[in-house]
């Protein structure tokens, strides 16, 4: 299942933008040199583009490229090459579920697909998949069984096997699987490499074939954590033609706190695979080390609810989805996937409710369990087994792979697969982070702190992440948030740091102002406050950078009294973020305190001076 090795295996994102920025008319000969690279005998690919289809792309893209000037700002994915998993819609191109008699040529773009492409990412292929997204194995597939890339006696995962395989030998940037049960984070376990499920409802499954609609999501593949969520935050859009699309309520964290609190699974099972175990303690502790509390909790309600996935009134949902094909040519389908759709048939409509009732009642449990936590933290799978094995238990050992996936869509929450090792053997192991929905950001944000610490290998490409590629600096500012200055009694550890943290604010950093800007103390403020006011004479006044989720920066503001209000700040980096400013008329019952370069030092000035009095009197 190799591919002809090109200078662009395992290109990142930033490497094809510094690609394109030193050599920007190399747009056909690059992607060309990629699309010839592909064997004709990888059955990881269902469909490759064809000549005319990528020249379609490209004249499409440079049309574009021309309505923004040249310049490729707008264009953050221009000619980044991508796969696509196949029950996802290209237009004019097959879907087939890896279902041949279903198979139909799609008349337009899925949502993400369109979104992607509007960013200058280029459709290489569509890639294989467990038959109609039913499986977390990878072999269910009349095209074949796609196997792992580390080592082809054992899966892929499913059902995004293709995607995920593609993208582990670096033969694209990135690629979109699907996500019901774990399709997007099993696959990335057994392949070393990222796999972000994000939010329901986030990204949109308009022109995605149905597996659960209910609890189906389009699932990101990257090497890397920060290419993930990029992807992400670009193919995302609230869109009226899916009827589960979500608009973000901008009221989760941006990060993590600065010390995290994980739960972990009271009872860890992994089926005799002591590989697996061995790999999870390890992961707990690089966890601990890095600062990370572990806290054990009771694992009942998750197991409970993982369960009801295939062994309750849910398969059904997978009986309707797949239709008329299913009663009209059933022989057409995997014997395996069939005899599971066909289970949905044993259920009544009362069943069903019955079974809606107890996820709801399973999925508040979880998410009260979770409250107080920065995430779950889980093996991405218990276990691993060989293609001869999987012959032998189909189903069993599908199952157990499920252990820690199929609860998170049921409860609503969000997920990223990450890898944490490689084991003895030589196959990968991963961690999986999950948390309640929305909060992808905060994930992603300690997804790539534990990347940078661990310096693995970049799924199967030999490839390490770069320096430059780490992004080491502080979080770019998200367009869910409001990044405010703080100078006074909202700091750290400050009486009033409060009305930030209980509205799920995190520290960014700690910085300074532009150097014309006085600092006052206030008179007759409780607690004491500080005004600061641009003016001659200033100087570099230290401030702390919080980013606020943007639903709950109103409330924020609205506790601020007079004199003071929310204005905007110059940083001494030439950074503008909102912060706070203070009324002139303040000044002049005001000392000023600008010689203490922050309000930290003047108040430990004045404990000082109030603890010298006291021992003198």
């Amino acid at each position: 299942m190799t591919s002809a090795s090109t200078p662009y295996i395992g290109f990142q994102l930033r490497d094809w933008q510094q690609h394109y920025q030193s050599a920007p008319d190399s747009l056909r000969s690059a992607l060309g040199i990629v699309v010839n690279s592909l064997s004709d005998h990888d059955n990881a690919w269902l469909y490759r583009v064809s000549a005319d289809q990528l020249e379609d792309q490209i004249v499409q893209l440079e049309a574009l490229r021309q309505q923004s000037g040249g310049s490729l700002d707008d264009l953050p994915l221009f000619g980044v090459p991508f796969a696509v998993k196949d029950n996802i819609d290209v237009a004019g191109w097959p879907t087939s579920a890896a279902c041949p008699a279903f198979t139909y040529v799609a008349q337009q773009d899925a949502t993400v697909v369109a979104n992607l492409r509007a960013k200058g990412a280029i459709v290489i292929g569509k890639t294989n998949l467990d038959q109609f997204a039913t499986g977390l194995v990878g072999t269910r597939s009349p095209f074949g069984a796609v196997t792992n890339t580390f080592n082809p006696d054992y899966v892929s995962g499913g059902s995004s096997s293709g995607s995920a395989s593609v993208l582990a030998r670096g033969l694209v940037a990135f690629s979109l699987g699907t996500d019901t049960a774990g399709s997007g984070r099993v696959p990335a376990g057994f392949n070393n490499i990222v796999g972000l499920k994000p939010t329901k409802g986030w990204l949109s499954n308009h022109g995605v074939v149905p597996a659960c609609r209910l609890n189906d999501c389009v699932s990101i593949f990257a090497l890397t954590v920060s290419d993930a969520w990029q992807v992400a935050r670009l193919a995302a859009s609230y869109d009226a033609e899916d009827a589960y699309s979500r608009v973000n309520p901008h009221t989760a964290p941006a990060a993590m706190s600065s010390q995290p609190r994980f739960a972990v699974p009271d009872s860890l099972e992994f089926f005799g695979d002591s590989q697996a175990e061995k790999a999870f303690q390890l992961a707990l502790e690089n966890l601990s080390s890095s600062g990370v509390t572990l806290v054990k909790i009771d694992f009942t309600p998750f197991k409970a609810l993982a369960e009801q996935l295939y062994y309750g009134a849910w398969v059904a949902e997978r009986t309707v989805a797949v239709g008329k094909i299913f009663t009209d040519s059933p022989e057409a389908m995997d014997p395996v996937v069939r005899n599971i759709v066909a289970n949905g048939l044993n259920y009544t409509a009362c069943d069903a409710w019955r079974a809606e009732y107890l996820r709801a009642e399973l999925a508040q449990q979880i998410n009260q369990a979770l409250a107080g936590f920065d995430a779950l933290v889980v093996p991405t799978s218990p276990t691993i087994r060989t293609l001869q094995e999987m012959e032998q238990e189909p189903v069993l050992y599908n199952s157990q792979f499920g252990t820690y996936t199929n609860f998170t869509n049921l409860a609503d929450l969000c997920a990223l697969a990450l890898p944490s090792s490689l084991r003895d053997d030589g196959l990968p192991a991963g961690i999986t982070l999950i948390a309640p929905a929305w909060h992808d950001g905060a994930l992603a944000a300690f997804g790539r702190q534990w990347q940078r610490s661990l310096s693995l290998p970049l799924g199967a490409t030999g490839k390490t992440l770069n320096a430059d590629h780490a992004m080491t600096g502080p979080m770019p500012v998200s367009r869910d948030h409001v990044r405010v200055a703080v100078v006074g009694a909202h700091l750290t550890g400050m009486p009033l740091n409060f009305q930030l943290t209980q509205r799920n604010a995190v520290r960014v950093e700690q910085t300074r102002t532009a150097s014309d800007y006085k600092l006052y103390a206030l008179a007759n403020t409780q607690p004491p406050k500080p005004g600061l006011v641009k003016a001659e004479g200033g100087s570099n006044i230290i401030v702390e950078l919080w980013d606020i989720p943007l639903a709950r920066f109103g409330e924020f503001v609205a506790e601020i009294p007079a004199p003071l209000g929310i204005g905007t700040l110059q940083l001494a980096d030439g950074r503008s973020v909102k912060g706070f400013i203070c009324e002139p008329w303040a000044i002049a019952s005001a000392s000023d305190v600008t010689s203490f370069g922050g309000w930290r030092s003047y108040v430990e000035h004045l404990k000082s001076t109030a603890s010298s009095t006291a021992n003198n009197a």
